[in-house]
């Protein structure tokens, strides 16, 4: 046990890998968020060749654009680490977060495999190194609704558990969107949309893993 009481990292995950359930969904959503990732460098390419429409977008009509990209991996980032290091914790976390992904992903596939946008006037591109990796190391802008950075913040948030870590996930929630939209990243449709949509998946998937818990107890 650490100082505080809370269990350490090695006590954590040796109990949830003891447990039958918890260690399935920890190994099986692990190997599905996996495979997910491997074929999204096929899926990006594809997307990114087809033509679409263009939006005609209020907001960014009356919105200078303007380069945030570093700002918007610093917050990005950095809220990756803190619930990495939450995770590292609690092992429920984790299992809330990879799961919840696994099905946003699918979502993030087919609305914009099904709404072919074209990116809005005056983006300005946004490149990460290490997310660049899931793109096949090529600039994307084809991949737009629904925002995935926008997704990306709003599950954090939904699976981060201490009220402190809650108010500065929304915080960071609403800047990053707010930059999306200075960047001309995405249209306005696309993170505003976000958070409602990963709000649903993660009730849907709440839902799911309890769902799975109650078969599993039955047998």
């Amino acid at each position: 046990m650490t100082e505080f009481g809370t269990p350490s990292i090695r006590q954590a995950w040796t109990a949830a890998l003891q447990s039958p359930k918890k260690r399935d969904k920890l190994l099986i959503g692990s190997f599905i968020v996996a495979i997910i990732l491997s074929a999204l460098p096929i899926f990006f390419n594809h997307i990114q060749k087809r033509k679409g429409v263009v939006l005609n977008d209020w907001v960014l009509a009356h919105l200078p654009a303007y380069d945030v990209s570093v700002i918007i991996f610093a917050i990005i980032w950095g809220m990756a680490i803190l619930i990495f290091i939450r995770a590292l914790y609690n092992p429920v976390i984790y299992i809330n977060y990879v799961w919840t992904l696994i099905f946003i992903n699918i979502a993030r596939m087919t609305s914009i495999y099904l709404v072919a946008l074209d990116p809005p006037n005056g983006l300005i591109h946004l490149v990460d190194p290490l997310t660049g990796i899931f793109y096949g190391n090529v600039v994307i802008t084809h991949d737009l609704f629904f925002s995935g950075h926008t997704s990306t913040l709003v599950l954090i948030f939904l699976c981060l558990e201490k009220r402190a870590d809650k108010i500065l996930g929304f915080m960071a929630i609403v800047v990053v969107m707010v930059l999306l939209l200075v960047q001309h990243i995405h249209y306005t449709i696309d993170v505003v949309a976000a958070p409602p949509i990963v709000y649903i998946i993660f009730l849907l998937t709440q839902h799911f893993l309890k769902l799975n818990k109650l078969k599993n107890n039955e047998n």
